[in-house]
């Protein structure tokens, strides 16, 4: 028995020996392919920023409702994010810099507690004020022309991505998205 199993790794020890060697030359070249037609050069976007205004009211139901457009394609795996408008400061030149901040955000006011939050699928993004008391009561500046960004950012793009979401600036930079390029719609 022992010779048999002296014998089978002698033979397996060679046949792998055997397999080592110098590399050969190179193989002659292939033949050039023939060229295609060239089509037309695609849109490669990565992701989409729209800014949206609305006033927050009892006919609304306090919600702001809005559709994507068929020009915006959104999969349910995709990261939506909402930004709402908080406020305005200026930069040493007295330029205008405006303040955003991630949605859900919580006001605590004289009446109680007021949030303003969101939620979406992969049609449409709804906003909605909640609170622990009667929104009727609610001021208008917590209620009227209120301006939010909503940010469509493919899962893929966004995972593995170690990036602060909670700053639009960094998230319109990551996107490649200018000021210019926003789509504005008033509800």
């Amino acid at each position: 028995m022992k010779n048999i199993t002296w014998i089978f790794s002698t033979l397996i020890l060679i046949f792998i020996t055997a397999c080592e060697g110098p590399v050969g030359p190179p193989g002659p070249p292939g033949f050039d392919g023939f060229d295609g037609v060239d089509g037309q050069d695609g849109i490669n976007l990565l992701g989409q920023v729209i800014e949206i205004e609305g006033t927050f009211e009892a006919a609304n139901d306090y919600a702001l409702f809005y559709e994507f457009p068929q020009t915006i394609e959104v999969f349910e795996s995709d990261v939506v994010l909402v930004y709402i408008l908080w406020d305005q400061t200026e930069d040493a030149d007295g330029i205008p810099v405006d303040i955003w901040r991630l949605l859900p955000q919580t006001r605590l006011l004289d009446q109680g507690i007021l949030q303003y939050n969101y939620d979406h699928t992969f049609f449409d993004v709804s906003i909605f004020l909640e609170s622990d008391f009667d929104l009727s009561t609610l001021a208008p500046a917590d209620t009227d022309n209120q301006i939010f960004r909503i940010a469509v950012l493919p899962a893929d793009f966004v995972q593995g991505a170690r990036v602060n979401l909670s700053n639009i600036d960094v998230v319109m930079d990551m996107l490649n998205v200018k000021e210019s390029d926003i789509q504005r719609v008033t509800l």
